[in-house]
């Protein structure tokens, strides 16, 4: 009668052995299920004053001054050669704009002196006139008094050229 008594006591362990088990099996798959319910919710609020942030700086709208024609004579060595442009400068703001307008006759001043300076052959490739607007933006840039504050001009675009 030894043996009849043992076979109960197995078998009263083994269903508290399969509970326990499947206890901590709920507990993994609850705590992981609220983990990754926190880490998903702060990660989508934090996303979110991000977003707020860079809505609340609104790219600024460029700023363009065109200018008159410039019509100068050129340097070349098979006769007269003319030079017949029109730009616009791109600026900074509205303030750089009214400083421009304030101190154009120096600004044409500068400009008729680099335009004039050129040879007609090398205004008429590609990379003669990207050099031209560097020197050009460079020229604007430089300040109008000394140790004056030099201009933000962040694009010159050629809206007439010709060479004759």
């Amino acid at each position: 009668m030894s043996k009849a008594p043992a076979k109960p006591a197995d078998s009263e362990a083994a269903p508290a052995g399969k509970s326990k088990k499947k206890l901590i099996v709920i507990g993994a798959a609850a705590v992981l299920l609220l983990g990754g319910i926190g880490g998903g919710a702060m990660y989508f609020m934090k996303k979110k004053p991000a977003a707020k942030e860079h809505k609340e700086e609104p790219a600024k709208a460029p700023v363009f001054l065109p200018l008159e024609p410039f019509v100068v004579n050129l340097q070349s060595e098979f006769g007269e050669k003319y030079l017949q442009v029109q730009m616009t400068l791109q600026v900074r703001d509205d303030a750089t704009v009214n400083l421009i307008k304030a101190n154009l006759p120096q600004v044409k001043s500068r400009l008729i002196m680099l335009l004039s300076s050129k040879n007609a052959e090398e205004l008429l490739t590609p990379e003669g006139k990207d050099l031209l607007i560097q020197e050009i933006t460079q020229q604007i840039s430089l300040p109008f008094v000394p140790k004056g504050e030099p201009q933000d001009v962040s694009g010159v675009f050629f809206t007439s050229f010709v060479v004759q």
